[in-house]
C-alpha cells in the first residue's frame, strides 16, 4: 500500500473574516473531493482569517499513481481560483 500526502500553505487574498475563510475553503475542499476523490482537510491556522494549511492524502497500490494524483490536485488548485495563492507545497510518498 502506497500513501501519498501533500500539505499546502495557502494565503487567502480576499478573506476579511473567519466566515469568509470558511466559505472559500469549503468551496476548495468540495471541488477537490468531487474531482479527485481524495481526503482533504484544513489542518492548521484555523484561527487566522488570511492563512490556511490544507492536507491531502491518497492511497494507491502504485507510487506513480499516488504521485500523479497529487500532482494533478496541485495543478488544479494552482489553475482554478484567483482567491488564494499557494505559498508552499510539501509532498511525501510513503
Amino acid at each position: 500500500m502506497i500513501i501519498g500526502t501533500c500539505i499546502y500553505d495557502i494565503h487567502l487574498y480576499y478573506s476579511q473574516s473567519l466566515k469568509d475563510k470558511r466559505r472559500i475553503l469549503k468551496s476548495i475542499i468540495d471541488r477537490v473531493k468531487n474531482k479527485f476523490n481524495v481526503s482533504i482537510a484544513e489542518i492548521d491556522h484555523q484561527d487566522s482569517w488570511d492563512q490556511a494549511v490544507l492536507g491531502i492524502a491518497v492511497v494507491s497500490n502504485q507510487t506513480t499513481h499516488a504521485n500523479q494524483m497529487l500532482n494533478n490536485v496541485t495543478r488544479f488548485l494552482e489553475n482554478t481560483d484567483n482567491e488564494f495563492e499557494i505559498t508552499r507545497v510539501t509532498m511525501e510518498i510513503i
